[in-house]
């Protein structure tokens, strides 16, 4: 199963374990999660479902594609990593 990872950081403002998850698609993997994680939804995605902008979500190492409809397809052995964006000057 696709395994799902917070950064600590984020740890320390919502509780988001780590979890192992049934999911064929970034979508469905969230979904999954959200389901035991309530709080969790309402600080990566938006009110229209898409990752927020200050959320950056990686795929099996590389940036997901999909920001809005999370169709990123996930294999068996996919992790996912969920970060806040940092920015400054």
């Amino acid at each position: 199963m696709p395994r799902l990872v917070f950064t600590p950081n984020l740890q320390r403002h919502v509780g988001c374990p780590e979890d192992d998850l049934p999911g064929a698609t970034l979508h469905e993997l969230l979904e999954h999660y959200f389901a035991s994680h309530p709080r969790a939804r309402g600080y990566l995605l938006d009110e229209h479902g898409a990752v927020r902008k200050h959320m950056l979500v990686f795929v099996d190492g590389r940036p997901a594609r999909d920001r809005a409809a999370l169709t990123d397809a996930l294999g068996p052995d996919s992790e996912v990593f969920v970060f806040q964006a940092l920015s400054g000057g």
